[in-house]
């Protein structure tokens, strides 16, 4: 079973793909005139006045709140152990790839909030949307068994990458710092670990989307904080070593072999795996985070789409080149033509940091993951409230809480692969309504730089484009 569950992932996530999510990024970026890069200025500027504590939501999410969700769901294991794993199968200059599929990422997860916003509904809970609404409102009934598709691959998901495999690094996580400390790991301990995340994981989406907002809000930025500062740190006292790592990383591009002494071949698999570890880190083309932002209170629909350009910009332009500069500064022997993965960052970190390295990549791993599991908790709900109404709210926390139990008692390879191999199906309804819908975004975006980058006309639009739950 394994074996043909990791061929059909090989083909999903194969060159079509990656061809699909490049070349919809490409052609988004020439339709907007790379308007991830004429707009960040002003994406940074509101980014930054989110921070300052203040600005509350009586009956929604905040924009802020909505940008800590989908970076919950983000930012995690990827930014750890994909980024190691990207230098080792593909050469520092894997991490130049990611970079590229970065910026054309900030345009497409631009794309996506503000198609979003825009053809998002409104239900006595709340804004909702995400793809599936874009698909129905934006394309029309004809197009709903696209939306039904994407849904079902989006619960499935969910309950795989976005849950069981999620909890079973937390539970590895927390097993790890036991032993160290001279615990032993049993199932018993196991059991009652997942039991407890379970009641968690349970309270934290039966609240909704706005409990979920307001503890994002509090988590994501801490971790992403700590984990910055420490790399941060390193690269400070490593600094002879920095120039050296951003030449090989360009060096290893083009030329892979002059960088890794002819451990690594061509400079396709350098952009191949550094594109793909870069789609996997964040999820631009996938639509998942547009779920999130949907519930923003905004007054345009490209003023979240600004989030948009930030959550990928904050992934993987950040914290993904943060962790790959600590590898190559740190002086530890990579193991070309090997999938590893946090035993190199482990080991990196503890070049500098010593023993303090394994607890704090665990402790780090065991943040990220738990708030994956609750960011795409919320996309999952929203999927099957799409599929089957509002009622399976509490039907899909019940069947959420059972597989954060099974991820902390059972191994979950196989779930990993088949989530993957579902993530990767998620991406064609997705793009295929972007590709379509690039017109309206065209039009939105010279809307809100008309406005002056602010309100659309002077009033609320959320108001205005106000549409009827589906």
């Amino acid at each position: 079973m394994t074996k043909y569950i990791d061929g059909l992932n090989r083909i999903v996530w194969g060159a079509p793909a990656l061809v699909l999510i490049v070349g919809v990024g490409l052609y988004l970026s020439l339709r907007l005139r790379f308007a991830q890069l004429t707009l960040f200025p002003g994406a940074w500027r509101r980014f930054v006045a989110m921070l300052r504590p203040g600005r509350k939501s009586e009956d929604g999410v905040t924009p802020f709140q909505a940008l800590c969700t989908a970076l919950a769901a983000t930012v995690g294991t990827g930014n750890i152990v994909g980024v190691a794993g990207a230098i080792c199968l593909g050469g520092p200059g894997a991490v130049f790839w990611m970079w590229i599929c970065g910026v054309l990422g900030m345009v497409t997860k631009y794309a996506e909030v503000t198609l979003a916003l825009r053809y998002r509904v409104k239900t006595p809970a709340g804004w909702i949307g995400g793809p599936m609404y874009v698909i129905t409102q934006g394309l029309g009934a004809k197009f709903s068994p696209m939306a039904v598709a994407y849904c079902l691959f989006g619960v499935i998901a969910s309950f795989g990458v976005g849950n069981a495999t999620q909890i079973n690094a937390v539970i590895s996580g927390v097993n790890d710092v036991v032993t160290r400390f001279g615990g032993e790991q049993t199932r018993l301990g196991n059991l009652v670990m997942g039991l407890i995340l379970a009641a968690l994981v349970g309270a934290m989406l039966l609240g909704g989307a706005r409990r979920i907002g307001i503890v994002a809000e509090r988590l994501v930025p801490f971790i992403s904080a700590a984990y910055i500062l420490l790399c941060a740190v390193m690269l400070v006292l490593r600094w002879r070593e920095v120039p050296a790592a951003f030449a090989s990383i360009a060096a290893g591009a083009f030329s892979p072999r002059a960088v890794t002494g002819g451990a690594l071949g061509s400079a396709y698999q350098a952009l191949r795996i550094g594109c793909s570890r870069g789609v996997f880190t964040n999820e631009a083309g996938m639509g998942t985070a547009s779920i999130a932002h949907a519930s923003a209170e905004v007054s345009h629909p490209a003023e979240q789409g600004l989030m948009g350009i930030m959550e990928v910009f904050l992934d993987t332009i950040l914290i993904c080149t943060l962790t790959a500069l600590v590898i190559l500064v740190s002086g530890v022997a990579i193991p070309y033509g090997k999938d590893v993965g946090v035993e190199l960052t482990t080991k990196a970190f503890g070049a500098v940091y010593g023993d303090f390295a394994p607890v704090f990549i665990a402790v780090s791993l065991v943040c990220f993951a738990f708030a994956t599991v609750f960011g795409w908790g919320l996309y999952g709900a929203r999927c099957a409230q799409f599929l089957f109404g509002a009622r399976a709210w509490k039907l899909f926390v019940a069947a959420q809480m059972a597989a954060v139990v099974a991820g902390a008692c059972l191994q979950t390879g196989v779930v990993w692969s088949a989530a993957e191999t579902v993530n990767g199906l998620m991406v064609i309804p997705n793009l295929t309504a972007l590709a379509i819908l690039t017109p309206e975004v065209v039009r939105l975006t010279k809307e809100y730089q008309k406005s002056g980058e602010s309100t659309a006309g002077g009033g609320n639009y959320a108001d205005i484009h106000q549409r009827k739950p589906v």
